[in-house]
C-alpha cells in the first residue's frame, strides 16, 4: 500500500499497532511510512501519547486531501487492471445482418476510441445458431430476440418494427397497409431465423398459415428476390433503412414488432473486454 493509504488506516484504527496488524506490516514499517509522509509535507500529522494517537491541527487540515489522494490512487489501480484486461483482447460477438450492418460499426468505432487495442470477431448467424454459439462458448455474447434465448441471460435493447416488402406493380401496393390475411395468400419468402420467427409467430397468432415458397438466411438476398417478383416478405425496418432495391414497403395489419436484445451465459464470467463492451452498448441504448 502507498503511504497515503497507510496514513488513513492508522487514523481509522486509532493506533500504529492495530493498523500494522490489519495491514500485515510491522509497526516499524508503518511508523516509517507515516514519518516519510510527514517529511514530504514538512509538518507533523499525528500526535503520539500513551492513550493512542490523534491528529495535529495540520493533520486535520491535510486529512481530506490525503483521503482524496488515497481514493484517486485506488481508482488509478482499478483503471490499470481494467486496461490490462482490455489489452489486445478479442471480443467475440454473435450477430445477424440488420445489427451488424447498422448498429455494430458505430459501436465498435466508438469503443475502440476508448480502448484502441481491442479486436472484434463477428460471427454471423440466426437466432438459433447464435444462441448455440453462446452456449458452447464460440462467442462471448450475441444479439438475439430474447424470446429465442430463454435459457440465457438477456437484456432488451430496442423494439424494431417489421414491414412487408412487395414487388412494384403488385396489386397489394395499392392498399394503405398489408394485412396478414392478404399476405398469407402470396408466395412468401421467409427470413430463416432458426426456431423463432416474428412473422411466423404473428401469422400463427392470427390463425393464418403463410404460403412459404423460399427460406433464405440473408436479408439482402430476400430483397433482391422480392425486387425480381419472386414473392413478398416481411423484414425489419432496421435493415430496410439503407437500401435502394425497387420494391414497396408497407406496414402490416396488425403491426409486427421484433425485440432486439443481448444474450450471454453469465456476465460475471464473461471476458473483461466483452463485459465492458456489453455495458457500453447497454449504456448507449439507455441514453438513446
Amino acid at each position: 500500500m502507498n503511504r497515503y493509504d497507510v496514513f488513513i488506516k492508522v487514523i481509522e484504527a486509532g493506533s500504529f499497532t492495530k493498523a500494522a496488524n490489519e495491514l500485515g506490516y510491522t509497526q516499524s514499517a508503518v511508523s516509517q511510512m507515516i514519518q516519510a509522509l510527514e517529511e514530504e509535507l514538512g509538518t507533523t500529522l499525528v500526535s503520539r501519547s500513551r492513550k493512542g494517537i490523534s491528529l495535529t491541527q495540520d493533520g486535520e487540515e491535510f486529512l481530506p486531501y490525503l483521503k482524496k489522494i488515497s481514493n484517486s490512487y485506488g481508482d488509478l489501480l482499478k483503471k490499470k487492471q481494467e486496461m490490462q484486461g482490455l489489452e489486445n483482447a478479442n471480443i467475440r460477438i454473435g450477430t445477424f445482418t440488420s445489427v451488424s450492418s447498422n448498429w455494430l460499426p458505430g459501436l465498435m468505432k466508438d469503443f475502440k476510441q476508448r480502448y484502441p487495442s481491442v479486436h472484434f470477431q463477428l460471427q454471423q448467424g440466426e437466432y438459433t445458431s447464435i444462441v448455440q454459439s453462446i452456449q458452447d462458448g464460440t462467442v462471448d455474447f450475441g444479439f438475439v430476440n430474447p424470446d429465442a434465448a430463454t435459457e440465457l441471460e438477456t437484456v432488451t435493447l430496442k423494439q424494431d418494427r417489421m414491414l412487408a416488402i412487395i414487388p412494384e406493380h403488385h396489386p397489394l401496393t395499392n392498399h394503405s397497409s398489408a394485412s396478414l390475411e392478404a399476405l398469407s395468400t402470396e408466395p412468401f419468402i421467409l427470413l430463416d431465423q432458426g426456431d423463432w420467427s416474428e412473422p411466423l409467430e404473428s401469422f400463427k397468432a392470427n390463425g393464418l398459415q403463410p404460403n412459404i415458397e423460399y427460406r433464405v438466411i440473408d436479408d439482402y438476398t430476400i430483397m433482391s428476390m422480392v425486387e425480381s417478383g419472386l414473392g413478398i416478405s416481411i423484414l425489419s425496418e432496421l435493415v430496410l433503412n439503407k437500401v435502394s432495391y425497387r420494391f414497396v414497403k408497407k406496414e402490416t395489419t396488425p403491426p409486427i414488432y421484433r425485440t432486439i436484445g443481448i444474450a450471454y451465459k453469465n456476465k460475471k464470467t464473461m471476458p473483461t473486454a466483452s463485459r465492458h463492451f456489453v455495458d457500453f452498448i447497454i449504456k448507449r441504448f439507455n441514453e438513446i
